[in-house]
């Protein structure tokens, strides 16, 4: 099939809405949905929820029963072929009599990677493949790059003044943005698969990097439920061993990863803090792949100017994230990022702007690097 119609694409569309249901909630999986369309008409629909579950096939030829026999399937990831926690969806679907499926996107799963549709094939199932896949390839950028390059997608979190200021020269930063905004961070965390900081951070802070369910977005609590949204895994860079078990990291009973370039006693510490022992040399590299083995789909990143420029200048963020405020806090206060290594102006870092939009009183401003 070279060319799709108008009603492909409003299934497919049906059928990415439901995988985008599955972002707080699948990881390592990766967001897939599905509809179930016969004689024009859907008779059943479904998305992955949370891995070993059903996956998204699954759930829409339960809800289809007998009306699957005959009818097309649109489905947003290539139906997986392989044994794991659950039977291969293209099995079921060859079973449940399904003449034809329409796939947003190959799966760059190793274990999948054109064995989905190739099964499909050899079972006389007419296939299709890359409807609406830029939008598939959003939905599941963290899985996505992991599978490709075995590392996670880098988001990097800063806030900043209309000056491009991030604190005051104290080190008070609480809040330059809105409730608003700080809601939508919620909301980013619960997407992410871990979020990555320093032992400053903590130190200065003593946050407990984890979703806050009082300052999660309303629209999305009639959706999901306390218990259904993950917390991320919280990565903390900490190669002077000052991280404590007081810290109220350890409130919030979710991993804690500490990261050092040599051991250290973990006695005092939960069961679930532990250590991830990198050499020195290339540390947030080793780091990446390091998560990528441990099947983190996407880091989010809140840290200060350090890090920041850090991670920029060895080109790891995949996506910079500023919430801008409408404040400006003078040049006394303390910078955005810090980039020792730039000297030249024609050396500076370019970004894309991907997206604008206005969260409260604020800006948020989404870019991918440009050039690189």
């Amino acid at each position: 099939m070279s060319e799709f119609s108008a009603q492909d694409r409003k299934f497919m569309q049906r059928a990415l809405d439901l995988a985008a249901k599955g972002q707080y909630t699948t990881t390592p999986n990766p967001s897939v949905g599905c509809v179930l369309v016969k004689n024009g008409k859907m008779v059943g629909e479904g998305f992955h929820f949370k891995a070993g579950q059903p996956h998204a096939e699954r759930v829409a030829l339960a809800q289809a029963g007998e009306n699957a026999k005959g009818a097309t399937a649109y489905v947003t990831l290539e139906p997986c072929s392989h044994y794991g926690r659950t039977p291969p969806c293209a099995l079921g679907l060859i079973e449940a009599g399904v003449i034809k499926v329409i796939a947003a996107m190959q799966d760059p799963n190793p274990q999948v990677a054109g064995k989905g549709l190739k099964m499909l094939s050899d079972a006389g199932i007419e296939s299709a493949v890359n409807l609406l896949n830029d939008r598939a390839e959003k939905i599941n950028k963290g899985f996505l790059k992991r599978m490709r390059q075995g590392m996670p997608f880098v988001q990097l979190k800063l806030a900043m003044s209309l000056d491009g200021r991030t604190a005051m020269a104290s080190g008070e930063s609480k809040w330059i943005t809105g409730p608003d905004a700080r809601s939508d961070v919620q909301k980013m965390r619960a997407k992410s698969s871990a979020l990555l900081s320093t032992s400053a951070t903590v130190l200065a802070d003593d946050p407990s990097l984890n979703v806050r369910w009082d300052e999660f977005p309303e629209n999305l609590k009639t959706e999901y439920k306390k218990e259904d949204l993950r917390q991320p895994v919280r990565v903390i860079l900490d190669s002077q061993h000052r991280i404590q078990p007081t810290h109220k990291l350890f409130l919030t009973h979710s991993p804690v990863w500490l990261v050092s370039n040599k051991s250290r006693d973990l006695t005092g510490f939960p069961d679930f803090c532990e250590q991830i022992i990198l050499p020195k040399e290339n540390l947030l590299k080793e780091l990446m792949r390091e998560l990528g083995k441990r099947q983190i789909n996407t880091i989010w990143v809140e840290t200060g100017a350090n890090l920041a420029g850090s991670l920029i200048d060895a080109k790891l963020v995949d996506e910079l994230i500023i919430y801008v405020a409408p404040k400006l806090l003078g040049d006394n206060a303390r910078g955005l990022c810090q980039l020792p290594n730039l000297t030249q102006l024609a050396d500076a870092p370019l970004w894309q702007l991907n997206e604008l939009e206005q969260i409260g009183d604020d800006i948020k401003l989404t870019y991918t690097p440009k050039g690189i």
